[in-house]
């Protein structure tokens, strides 16, 4: 018997006929990348896991770590969760900050803390408001000295126009009134009118 060699093509394979083993042999699907979440700054320092529902988490974030290391410095981790326990979520972050900042404080000045601050801006604010009562009270001089300025020219600007001319009544007036001096002065007149009277009292024939 003589034997023949056959070539087979791929696609007349049975498995590749089977529609069963088709599905069998397709590719995985895709592993989703794992994402790591970083613990909080709190949970970093203190070396413990951070949980899902931290406290700590949202107010200290991993890029953030000075942040808990001064506030723990000074208050400690135990007490800043239970002032954060005690208070609405809305109210957190404000108190996150002061004690931040109060903390920041008392590590600067050991002594006086936030009080020395306030005390250093109070003192700041006292100069300021001294430098501008002085500074008010030099503009109500300078506008004193201003309106006595106008005053005293204006006087000099009236007392150097001319005077009005005088009417007639006041000339007729002052005629009247200067009479009698004009008399005194001039005896002559007198005379004049002395003999008038006596031409016309005695009469011509006697």
């Amino acid at each position: 018997m003589e034997y023949r060699e056959v070539a087979i093509p791929p696609s007349s394979s049975p498995q590749s006929l089977s529609p069963k083993s088709s599905s069998s042999f397709s590719s995985p699907p895709p592993i989703p990348p794992s994402v790591v979440i970083s613990p909080c700054a709190a949970c970093k320092i203190l070396r413990r896991r951070c949980a899902d529902k931290c406290v700590l988490a949202p107010y200290f974030p991993p890029n953030e770590p000075t942040k808990f290391t001064i506030a723990h410095r000074v208050f400690g981790a135990s007490n800043i969760i239970k002032f954060l326990q005690e208070l609405p979520e809305t109210e957190r972050a404000d108190a996150v900050s002061s004690m931040v900042y109060e903390a920041s404080a008392r590590i600067r000045d050991p002594v006086y803390g936030c009080a020395g601050a306030i005390c250093q801006l109070q003192k700041q604010v006292n100069e300021l408001q001294a430098q501008l009562a002085k500074a008010q009270a030099e503009v109500v001089n300078m506008k004193l000295q201003q309106a006595n300025l106008v005053a005293i020219l204006c006087m000099e600007v009236a007392q150097s126009q001319p005077s009005p001319q005088q009417t007639p009544h006041q000339s007729v007036d002052n005629f009247i009134g200067n009479s009698p001096q004009s008399y005194d002065s001039n005896p002559s007149f007198l005379e004049d009118n002395h003999l008038e009277s006596l031409w016309e009292t005695q009469p011509l024939w006697t």
